[in-house]
């Protein structure tokens, strides 16, 4: 099996499920974001705050690119909602691994980040809308950028895991 790259909006799933995925398969986990935060040393919200979203995407691109080199096998990439955005990204996500689109449905989305304060480009305003907004900006880059798609509305945890490791088992 291929490593494995998590894609998909912001409350897709993409790093719960990559956590356990992760343990359930005995890979190394990494998170984007997380890698991001570490990389720079202050927070995303700070990030786009202090240098705008443009520095944050070339950032994702550059850290794509050194955990392409760091992880060739056993990984688990769970992506920031915008890293399919770049071209350039799409293709790295590619020679990085399988690539799953995890997919929910706004309203799914919109219960599952009420609250969630950690997310710049959702900050202010109403939530649905902003969601609803990026999604038809980035929906058929996801689509572009996966090469399996896991629809995760009404879902157990398990049973997406189960489903990507079946799905990440037979041959492209």
């Amino acid at each position: 099996m291929r490593n494995i790259v998590l894609i998909g909006f912001m409350g897709s799933g993409k790093s719960t499920v990559g956590r356990r995925l992760a343990r359930s398969l005995g890979w190394t986990l990494v998170d984007s974001d997380d890698y991001i935060v570490e990389h720079e040393g202050c927070a995303i919200t700070d990030i786009f705050r202090d240098k705008g979203e443009a520095y944050f995407r070339n950032l994702e691109t550059t850290c794509l690119k050194e955990i392409l080199a760091k992880y060739p096998e056993k990984l688990i990439l769970a992506c920031g909602g915008g890293v399919p955005i770049a071209e350039e990204n799409r293709k790295l996500l590619r020679k990085i691994g399988t690539v799953f689109y995890l997919r929910a449905k706004p309203g799914t989305l919109e219960n599952r980040l009420k609250g969630d304060t950690s997310r710049p480009l959702l900050a202010g305003g109403d939530l649905r809308n902003r969601i609803d907004t990026l999604l038809k900006q980035r929906g058929k880059i996801y689509l572009d950028a996966a090469d399996i798609i896991i629809d995760t509305d009404d879902k157990q945890l398990g049973d997406v895991i189960n489903e990507i490791t079946k799905k990440g088992r037979q041959p492209m």
